[in-house]
């Protein structure tokens, strides 16, 4: 739940979770295709060192470089703005030891790339510091969150830079490690089927005529004339999809004639999940209100369920498993820079 985020990595999720309430039921749409979770192989872990009530103002030292109180206060504060909340206290030891450890995995990195004295083109910095600026809906909004971050724009760029300098080295050093053969992708499917059972799913596509969360019932009455209008429109046999194109105010989903694609129950909000398992397929609900709007649904499908098929999920396996084994090979290279490094943990 917690890990150690790169400052721009961060500032990416802080900019994503801007996005319009509308668009998320096409991103719980997207979520249903299975993804296999880590098969949970490994012992029950040695209880962490306890960390002491004050920490110190340096907490570790890397081949003499600090690791100060300061940063990881500011690791800790972004893992914790990640998940949402503070660090539960009866995990505190456990969290602070893992951020303590990626902090000096990361400082080692960044050493190794200066002992090899590896450097980044501006015009790769300049891109990524562009593609950064462009998860935010404007420039004052990227301003707000830098400061709010505690970040100067130098900060960033510096960061950027030793991220770059730290992947593109990964790149080179764990790639040509990373091998799944066909054989292990067979034998990770046939060990795990729990992973790949697949409750009912349907296929919708819906009209949403928006208003915004915490609308006053004026607002909310507009939308659901309009969003009459537009239900009489397909009652009347009007194209369902160049309706969601001109009036539906999801843009996940509005260019795609309202198509949502497969999801399965929990993954919409309580009435629009709860109108679109109660129809067959071909069928269009009455309006149906959300926090979100009011909608109008068609479901396009319906599958039971069922084991999804090797072959189905095939890609989604290998793509699993090389993660798997790039975040080996990348901690087999993480512990070689520890062992010829000096390391002092002074909490």
């Amino acid at each position: 739940m917690f890990r150690v985020l790169p400052l721009v990595t961060v500032l990416a999720l802080t900019a994503c979770s801007r996005s319009t309430p509308a668009a998320s039921t096409e991103t719980a749409a997207a979520a249903a295709t299975p993804v296999p979770a880590a098969a949970q192989l490994n012992p029950t872990p040695e209880p962490p060192k306890p960390i002491p009530a004050e920490l110190p103002e340096v907490v570790a030292r890397i081949n003499g470089e600090a690791v100060t109180k300061a940063d990881f206060e500011k690791a800790l504060r972004n893992i914790e703005q990640n998940a949402g909340g503070p660090v539960p206290p009866d995990q505190r030891d456990r969290v602070y030891r893992g951020v303590l450890d990626q902090l000096v995995g990361y400082k080692l990195l960044i050493q190794e790339t200066k002992a090899r004295k590896l450097t980044v083109p501006d015009a790769e910095l300049d891109k990524r510091m562009e593609q950064i600026r462009g998860q935010f809906p404007s420039e004052d909004t990227f301003k707000q969150v830098l400061a709010q971050q505690g970040v100067t724009l130098e900060t960033l760029r510096n960061d950027t830079r030793n991220d770059l300098l730290v992947s593109n080295m990964l790149q080179a050093e764990v790639s040509p490690k990373v091998s799944v053969s066909a054989a292990q992708v067979d034998e990770f499917y046939k060990n795990n089927p729990s992973q790949f059972q697949q409750p009912e799913r349907v296929r919708a596509s819906h009209i949403l005529i928006g208003f915004p969360q915490g609308a006053d019932e004026p607002a909310k009455a507009k939308a659901r004339t309009q969003a009459a209008d537009v239900l009489k429109q397909v009652k009347a046999g009007k194209d369902f999809a160049g309706l969601a194109k001109q009036y539906s105010s999801d843009p996940g989903s509005a260019q795609q004639g309202g198509d949502l694609g497969f999801f399965q129950q929990g993954q919409m909000v309580p009435p629009f999940d709860k109108a679109a398992f109660s129809m067959k397929p071909g069928q269009t609900s009455d309006l149906v209100e959300t926090d979100f709007g009011v909608h109008i649904i068609r479901v396009a499908d319906r599958q039971a369920a069922r084991a999804v098929p090797l072959e189905e999920v095939r890609p989604q396996v290998l793509e699993y498993l090389e993660g798997q084994s790039r975040q080996e090979q990348t901690q087999k290279f993480v512990e070689g820079l520890k062992a010829k490094g000096k390391i002092e943990i002074l909490m």
